[in-house]
């Protein structure tokens, strides 16, 4: 019996993922600029920690902290 051949047509699209824009870190207030997200404490200001679901990194040096309340597995 011969196998089936899957046909081409032509590249596959993508999954468009959300842009993280850099403005969504910072909030304009009366006296200044208020930052949302938190520093790195190895890097020091001026560089953002990534939340994930079960933890908090830096992108820079690798620094992660994990949040409490979830098991590793």
């Amino acid at each position: 019996m011969p196998k089936k051949v899957k046909e081409r047509k032509g590249k596959r699209e993508r999954k468009k993922h959300p842009k993280h824009l850099k403005s969504t870190l910072y909030e304009a207030k009366d006296s200044g600029v208020e930052r949302k997200a938190r520093f790195c404490p190895k890097c020091g200001p001026g560089v953002f920690m990534a939340k994930h679901r079960d933890r908090v990194t830096c992108g820079k040096c690798g620094y992660t902290e994990w949040k409490k309340g979830r098991e590793k597995e």
